[in-house]
């Protein structure tokens, strides 16, 4: 095994209930841009309970507000459906989705807002489908096609911090758990960061509903 893919290896994410994420190993953290922020070393806390005033850093308020970060018993379950087309397959699990969008915006002929069923897998071709499911950040989207089934490509492990929104995680970011969470593809998943997840530490799109942090992000952390 290279040294390269050993540091890759090593990075983890610590979450403890009421804690901060814990970043720890070879890992960017990176703006909606792609613009590198500061890491400390060897361990980062990065803000999960939505009240930093330093965001997307950990400032402590969590101890202050009372953060707790267990799942909601009424969260989606965490369940994958298959819906059979003729030249596809679309996986959805539900559970893990953080409504991000791209889905039902980008094509809204297969993925239907607020229907059920919702996704249509004969309404676009094959091609068009998995440039969709590939471009969703949570992971909730997979494919089977041409007796492939879809798997995240392999990058570096890097946490993209989206504005109003959560944490974009890609690559061989190990989620270290105390509720045994478990991303549906080990190399694309979102953290929360507003603190009103139903599935925490995943990201269930609570955010939508007012949170708020604009991306003018610091340098370094405290």
């Amino acid at each position: 095994m290279s040294e390269e893919t050993t540091g890759l290896n090593s990075a983890e994410v610590k979450v403890g209930m009421g804690a901060p994420y814990m970043v720890t190993g070879d890992v960017r953290l990176i703006d909606a841009n792609g613009d590198d922020l500061h890491l400390n070393e060897p361990v980062t806390a990065l803000c999960r309970c939505g009240h930093s005033s330093n965001k997307p850093y950990c400032d402590g308020t969590h101890n202050k507000v009372g953060f707790v970060g267990m799942k909601e018993p009424d969260r989606q379950p965490d369940v994958v459906d298959e819906y059979v087309g003729d030249d596809i397959t679309i996986l959805d699990n539900r559970g893990v989705c953080a409504h991000s969008g791209g889905c039902t915006d980008n094509l809204p002929s297969v993925f239907h807002l607020r229907e059920e069923p919702w996704i249509y897998p004969n309404e676009a071709s094959p091609e068009q489908i998995i440039g969709i499911v590939e471009a969703c950040p949570s992971g909730a989207l997979g494919y089977r096609h041409a007796g492939v089934e879809y798997n995240p490509p392999s990058t570096a492990a890097t946490i993209q911090v989206i504005p109003n929104g959560p944490h974009y995680v890609t690559g061989p970011l190990k989620l270290n758990d105390d509720q045994g969470t478990v991303p549906q593809y080990a190399g694309k998943y979102t953290l929360c960061r507003c603190g009103k997840s139903k599935n925490k530490p995943l990201c269930s799109g609570a955010h939508w509903d007012g949170f708020e942090d604009d991306g003018t992000w610091k340098g370094a952390s405290s």
